[in-house]
């Protein structure tokens, strides 16, 4: 690769353009998303003044209607209260009579007085007229009090029959809107009948109303669509929508030259810029590395993008080189589901290429969708499956991809998918069985660990205290100990905390980076009791269920050596496999390495010596595995049994020094004090 084949000379200059890189792009951003913020936020405070305006709007015309409607309910009030005086003529001008001081006389001597005039009927107003001759009439004050109380009362006969009158056309009237109402209730009834007689209703159907677990669902599931909801009145907002727009406008679908520059192919891959628009519509920047930028374009194209630009240069080269480099590995869980899936889109007759891509849209790890479109690329471009898989750095296992390649050789690559997807379930079964035992004791370990710690820090100094008043000479060694022990710890903790961490940390290293360590504490393990049986199980299941596939699979034996050596990670057996390779050489047999060899059990080398003879190498190499695999399974069940009680007894112990330490020296005093008493 170009990044790879850049001078040491380089890299100052490179890690300072980096560094400048980086301090310019950091007020970059903070100024664009400030600015992108600070438009969405005046954006939000106009229309919250917008909607505040609308709302006042409509909440003065509800006001100034609720107000007009209150003021004609008024006026309908006073109406029917003033509407019984309506028809109620003006009362008619009193009669003046002129008033003369009477002389008292024994006779009063009066003239006949014109009769009163009386008009009265039912429906109109009765009007007296009294047309006296005022200057000859002359009255008491009784007849005259009779006189206006004749009057009034008519007057009120005359008000109370209109009344009347009014109540009963009221009452009417109100019987005739209610008749009317039920009637017109009674029609809409009988055509909602009419339409429900074609209704189907299920009566043994009971609707329950939901309870308060559903309200709650409904209740997060909205707090859960605040995120989205707020995204998208981003995405919608006025100012970024129209950013968005511009450059879509500025976009253009790229034209190819397959006949200029751009169908240049290279001697070795160029890592290129792309922008394109995927299925979805969304606008993706990748980086890609091919021949030439038809082979991008054309292999963008296929996967159903729009491609807008592809371009290259030094820049993209250095910076972007090795971030190209995949770095993932593939899991054992998710690498068993790979292995059945493409086993049966093989099966099923669908082409290898599109069986890949329908798994690369099944995993949703974005480093997982890089290796597929990688795995794609190549096999579009002519390679072959095993050599795209090893072109993927350390995602495929070496075994898995020598397996392919001798399976390209004899056309089984389904079988060998399936072979390979059992071997490496059994693997991970394996591997889960040494975690599933070795959990239990840890957390045992970790917990006595915490108790001790927690005692030596806030137990024993308590009891400091009330041993300051003793004698030094009274008080037992082991005491001393447990008490220099908790003062360490409380001036030391942190340190000593630091110090254990250190160590863990140059230990990984050391194991990782340094042969001779690792061998050291490989040997170191296998030679533990019990323990070091649970390995020396595993190690050799390993090793012959894996030569069994390979000579099962038609590879030679030199090559299985070689792919062996290139899978274990244990020291010891890389030793016995490059002495086997060494043998092979010079024309010896292959149990000659493993000949007395302390980790390569008696039986396992019996029945590779045999395999030998008979020339079923293979089928006995698979019946080891079988064996030890069961004698693994069973250590480990031992390991667990074995490591508890240890665990439990070790806990038990050094509380109960921690709890003698203490009680011992109370006896003492105790026995000081009686002695002085």
């Amino acid at each position: 690769m170009f990044y790879m084949q850049k001078p040491v000379v380089w890299l100052p200059f490179i890690f300072v353009y980096k560094l400048v890189f980086i301090i310019i792009r950091i007020p970059v951003n903070i100024i664009k998303y400030f600015s992108l913020g600070t438009l969405f936020t005046i954006n939000f405070i106009l229309e919250l003044i917008i909607y505040n305006i609308k709302g006042l709007i409509w909440a003065s015309y509800f006001m100034y209607d609720g107000f007009k409607h209150f003021i004609k309910g008024i006026l309908t009030c006073l109406l029917v209260l003033v509407s019984p005086f309506k028809n109620i003529k003006k009362k008619p001008k009193t009669v003046k009579i002129k008033e003369e001081k009477i002389k008292p006389v024994k006779e009063v001597k009066t003239k006949p007085v014109k009769e009163e005039k009386i008009h009265a009927s039912k429906h109109k107003e009765e009007v007296i007229t009294v047309k006296p001759e005022l200057d000859d009439l002359i009255v008491t004050d009784k007849e005259l009090q009779l006189l206006i109380k004749a009057k009034l009362k008519i007057q009120n006969n005359i008000r109370k029959e209109e009344i009347r009158k009014q109540k009963q056309d009221f009452a009417e009237e109100k019987h005739r809107k209610a008749e009317e109402a039920k009637s017109l209730q009674i029609e809409r009834k009988k055509e909602l009948d009419k339409k429900n007689k074609d209704v189907y209703i299920n009566s043994e159907v009971d609707i329950k109303q939901p309870g308060i677990q559903e309200k709650l669902k409904v209740l997060l599931n909205t707090f859960k669509m605040i995120p989205e909801k707020i995204k998208k009145s981003f995405y919608n907002n006025e100012f970024i929508k129209h950013n968005r727009n511009q450059k879509t406008i500025q976009r253009e679908a790229l034209l190819i030259n397959f006949e200029g520059e751009d169908a240049e192919k290279s001697d070795i891959k160029i890592l290129f810029e792309y922008v394109a628009k995927d299925k979805d519509g969304k606008v993706i920047k990748g980086y890609f590395e091919a021949f030439s930028k038809v082979e991008v374009h054309s292999y963008l194209l296929s996967e159903g993008y729009e491609v807008y630009s592809i371009k290259t240069n030094k820049w993209i080269k250095l910076f972007h080189g090795k971030s190209n480099i995949n770095h993932t590995k593939v899991k054992n869980r998710d690498l068993i589901f790979f292995l059945t899936q493409l086993s049966t889109y093989l099966k099923a007759g669908i082409p290898l290429v599109e069986s890949l891509k329908i798994l690369a849209r099944q995993f949703k790890n974005k480093a997982y969708k890089k290796i597929f479109d990688a795995l794609v690329y190549d096999l579009t471009t002519g390679e072959n499956f095993s050599e795209a898989l090893l072109k993927q750095n350390v995602a495929f296992p070496r075994l898995l991809i020598n397996m392919v390649k001798t399976s390209e050789m004899t056309g089984e690559l389904p079988e060998v998918l399936d072979d390979m997807a059992d071997y490496y379930s059994e693997t991970e079964k394996t591997r889960k069985q040494m975690i599933t035992a070795l959990m239990y004791p840890s957390l045992v370990f970790v917990f006595s660990v915490a108790v001790i710690t927690f005692i030596m820090l806030f137990v024993i100094p308590q009891f400091v205290k009330i041993y300051e008043t003793m004698d030094a000479s009274q008080i037992p060694a082991f005491t001393l100990f447990v008490m220099a022990t908790s003062e360490f710890l409380k001036k030391y903790l942190i340190v000593l905390l630091v110090g254990i961490c250190a160590f863990i940390v140059l230990f990984i290293y050391m194991y990782n980076n340094m042969k001779l360590f690792r061998t050291i504490c490989q040997w170191l393990l296998m030679h533990i009791p019990v323990i070091g049986t649970s390995v020396i199980y595993n190690e050799v299941t390993m090793f012959t269920k894996t030569f069994a596939s390979l000579l099962s699979h038609n590879v030679f034996i030199t090559d299985s050596m070689e792919v062996l050596n290139k899978i274990t990670n244990n020291e010891i057996y890389k030793m016995l496999i490059l002495d086997t390779i060494t043998n092979l050489a010079k024309g010896d047999k292959i149990s000659k390495a493993f000949e007395g060899n302390w980790a390569f059990p008696v039986p396992a080398y019996e029945m590779l010596v045999t395999g030998e003879k008979t020339g079923e190498l293979a089928e006995m190499m698979g019946k080891v595995a079988d064996y030890y695999q069961g004698l693994h399974k069973e250590s480990v069940t031992r390991i667990k049994t074995f490591i508890e009680p240890i665990l439990t007894i070790f806990l038990t112990a050094i509380v109960g020094v921690i709890i003698l330490s203490i009680i011992i020296p109370m006896f003492s005093m105790y026995g000081t004090i009686q002695s002085a008493g």
